[in-house]
């Protein structure tokens, strides 16, 4: 292969590690910038509610989904995405109405407002598996995504 080539072949891969950095893929690194602080609070509180649930890994979900409800993208704040999910958690509609039937506690009916959203989050992780210490799998049925995991765990570790 000639240095031309190879120069660019290097030049896509790099490209492309670039690409998934930025869009969430698994070298995607972890961003301490701070929360905010009423975000902290909800993470705080929510995480109380359900066993083995750590705050850090309830907000390193609400980083990697939306930063926190501070993206701009569709279905954040009203709508929703082009995989049919909603609010600053991400909610489909139907997993989010189930969980408020489950869990009346969560509050307003509405996965836009951001601390039902994080309620019902918390709620969701618990059932899936953290309750019993199964992180990785609440995780995964979160997002069934194995860089999913990985980038939600170093944004936890980042976070602790």
């Amino acid at each position: 292969m000639s240095f031309t080539s190879k120069a660019l072949w290097g030049a896509a891969i790099l490209g492309v590690v670039v690409w998934v950095g930025q869009h969430g893929g698994a070298a995607a690194g972890t961003d301490t910038s701070p929360i905010p602080a009423e975000y902290k609070g909800y993470y705080q509180a929510a995480a109380g509610t359900c066993p083995h649930l750590r705050w850090q890994l309830l907000a390193a979900v609400g980083k990697v989904e939306t930063d926190h409800g501070r993206s701009q993208l569709p279905g954040v704040r009203s709508g929703a995405n082009s995989a049919g999910v909603e609010g600053p958690m991400q909610f489909l509609p139907g997993t989010f109405r189930t969980l408020v039937r489950r869990h009346p506690d969560i509050g307003p009916l509405s996965p836009y407002d951001d601390e039902t959203a994080v309620k019902a989050a918390a709620h969701y992780l618990c059932d899936s598996g953290v309750a019993v210490g199964d992180e990785r799998g609440a995780l995964l049925t979160y997002n069934h995504s194995a860089a999913y995991v990985r980038q939600v765990q170093a944004q936890a570790a980042a976070y602790s």
